[in-house]
């Protein structure tokens, strides 16, 4: 019996681009695809990928993806015959499983006895030690308070790491160097832990320094056979959250692979796996034949496509076939490690501020193609980016006959990349493919944190096309209702402010000449249609993408995006009124939010006195804590509670300084 016939329809538990990965390998087998979407995701594109989609519930991760009655309803409404979980949200969770087979559902996935074990990180280091597999020294059991796990720290040493038991995806990790850090970094663990995971049971690792992280794909059917796939190099983290990830490892020798490889072998062995699973591993970067196992992850993984390149196979047509009752059909000499894949990981945050997420609309998407490029993406023009989930965009991945031109064809891919719309990394990950360690392959986890990065500020022809394009914008329309350089009498240049960060830039556009700030005049044409277009500035030319939207706007290059608000009348002679109110020298009083989100803590009250840099509230967005900090020393207010639903830009708190008098007009600051 053929495979669709065994399994002939699948609702995919989940969203973004893994529903859609895994909706294009259902076509090439013909079962029918059912997405569930959220309110959120109405227009999304893996609702209209699939042959039906049904709605699941509000925007909410807790009241639609999360949902175990939402998705059984749906699978049985449908008749699906099986349910994939995708990554994340239920991908990994033994009641959801139980529910399925409950229902008569095949659940796409692993036992629900090797969840149930791997889901726990201290059972699963337990299991895996009486089998002979290296762990890292720790401590963490259920029902363990911060003050038990605190007097626990004590003889595990400094540094050490946090770690939710039930997590993954690096949420709710938190490197601690010192006891006094302990208190609040189990507190936000906590928050964490609970509000992605549901259970927020905490562990206490030994911190390796300067490790690598390198994980061994293992495959297994329901006869027995075990093979693994090789390993990807994952040591590219940034607060524990992987963002390029490559196959194989430029550190293993072949000898050291099939070492690794049969321990994360054994590790599947031990708990009857089936299906497609990730054992992660650290490693000592000095002495590779030394590493430790960290986790089994009984899913698919994001970064599964470097290993697809790398073997030829698709890991989800093998899981499906695996779910079927089939066997593997090959074994470990069968499997061949061709030529190299690295991937990037596009998310919705500004590197440039911190890597706060980022919202909006994308009014403008060009994904990149050609000879060794492939896009695991989501992305459709007019998709609205929220803070209702993760901030990854797509997955960008380079392969070729060896690393260098991996590596290669990568970096060209994202300088052919642009999303306009919403801030994104992709300055950041060519910024990162361009460091000399990651070329040499010279990896760890702490290389990023480590390492300054330089940003691009714009140049002159970045706001040369952002005149002109508010000049063609403007043109035609009523004289008496434009204020930029219109006079009755002689001619003058029109004038356009644009703030960029922090900073305001003035550009006036005359006959045929643009002048950036204080600069002289140089000849400028913009030329094309739609939203690309080519600036000749003096006797230079650039060639960028072009999108206005909210009063701002957007200009793509090879190089970097830029997004520009444009100042008018008003906000000019607000921005002034508030210079005149505010003494030199001094900060601003009011912290505003970064972004929209959810109050989760507010550590001060009104009326206390606090000092410069201390944490007055916590707000939670894309699944991520985000500290806001009194910006002076002073008395502060606050402005919201926890569970307060916030926008980007509110005022959260104010901070009054004491002692000291408001100038006032025509009095010395």
């Amino acid at each position: 019996m053929a495979l669709n016939e065994r399994i002939s329809s699948v609702l995919v538990a989940n969203r973004g681009e893994i529903a859609c990965r895994i909706i294009e390998t259902l076509r090439v087998l013909g079962i029918r695809s059912i997405a569930v979407y959220s309110d959120a995701d109405a227009g999304a594109r893996h609702v209209g990928m699939a042959d039906t989609a049904v709605r699941i519930g509000p925007a909410a991760a807790q009241l639609s993806y999360l949902s175990i009655p939402a998705l059984i309803a749906a699978a049985n409404d449908t008749g699906a015959a099986a349910v994939h979980p995708g990554y994340g949200f239920l991908s990994e969770n033994a009641e959801f499983a139980a529910a399925c087979a409950d229902a008569g559902i095949v659940f796409v996935g692993p036992p629900i006895g090797a969840i149930d074990i791997m889901g726990d990180k201290i059972r699963a280091k337990e299991h895996v030690a009486e089998r002979g597999v290296p762990i890292i020294a720790g401590v963490g059991a259920a029902g363990m308070t911060d003050a038990d796990l605190i007097a626990a720290a004590k003889g595990i040493g400094y540094p050490l790491l946090i770690k939710p038991s039930a997590g993954g995806g690096g949420k709710g990790m938190t490197v601690v160097t010192a006891a006094k850090e302990l208190p609040e970094a189990l507190a936000g663990a906590r928050r964490v832990a609970k509000t992605a995971f549901n259970d927020d049971t905490l562990l206490l690792e030994r911190y390796v320094d300067r490790p690598r992280h390198i994980e061994v794909q293992v495959l297994a059917d329901a006869r027995g056979t075990v093979v693994h796939l090789g390993e990807r190099e994952c040591s590219l983290q940034r607060r524990h959250q992987k963002i390029i990830e490559e196959a194989p490892s430029p550190l293993l020798s072949p000898e050291q692979r099939a070492r690794m490889g049969e321990a994360a072998c054994e590790v599947a062995r031990s708990v009857d796996y089936r299906g497609a699973g990730t054992v992660e591993f650290l490693v000592s970067d000095a002495a590779p034949d030394e590493f430790f196992f960290m986790e089994m992850n009984t899913r698919l993984q994001v970064e599964h496509p470097v290993t697809e390149l790398v073997t030829g196979l698709d890991l989800v047509e093998q899981q499906l076939r695996i779910a079927a009752g089939e066997a593997l059909g090959f074994g470990q000499n069968d499997v061949v490690l061709r030529g190299h894949a690295i991937e990037a990981r596009l998310y919705a945050e500004d590197p440039a501020r911190g890597f706060l997420p980022s919202t909006g609309t994308i009014g403008y998407l060009h994904e990149p193609s050609g000879p060794g490029i492939r896009v695991d993406s989501a992305l459709v023009d007019g998709l609205v980016v929220s803070t209702d989930y993760d901030p990854m965009l797509a997955k960008i991945v380079g392969y070729g006959a060896d690393r260098d031109e991996a590596v290669r064809r990568l970096d060209g891919a994202l300088a052919d990349t642009v999303v306009l719309g919403v801030r994104t990394n992709r300055e950041f990950l060519r910024e990162l493919l361009r460091d000399p360690d990651v070329r040499a392959g010279n990896l760890d986890t702490g290389l990023i944190e480590r390492t300054d990065f330089d940003y691009a500020t714009p140049a002159d022809a970045v706001f040369a096309i952002a005149a002109l394009t508010q000049e063609s914008s403007s043109e035609g329309a009523n004289p008496w209702e434009r204020y930029r350089g219109w006079r009755v009498g002689e001619s003058r240049p029109s004038r356009y402010r644009f703030r960029s960060g922090d900073s305001s830039t003035d550009v006036f556009v005359g006959q045929g000449t643009i002048a950036v700030g204080n600069g002289a005049p140089v000849s400028a044409v913009l030329s094309g249609t739609g939203p690309v277009v080519r600036l000749a500035l003096g006797d230079q030319a650039t060639t960028a993408s072009v999108l206005e939207a909210d009063e701002r706007i957007w200009i793509g290059t090879t190089a970097a995006t830029f997004d520009l608000a444009v100042q008018s009348r008003e906000q000019e002679l607000a921005d002034h009124r508030a210079g005149l109110d505010r003494a030199s020298g001094t900060a601003a009083p009011d912290i505003r939010t970064p972004m929209p989100g959810t109050v989760v803590a507010v550590a001060a009250k009104s009326g206390e006195t606090v000092e410069a840099g201390q944490l007055l509230v916590t707000i939670e967005a894309m699944k991520m804590e985000h500290k806001m900090l009194s910006s002076t020393a002073g008395v502060v207010t606050i402005d919201v509670s926890p569970g307060d639903l916030v926008a980007l830009d509110q005022v959260v708190a104010r901070v009054r300084i004491v002692g000291r008098a408001r100038p006032h007009k025509g009095a010395a600051a």
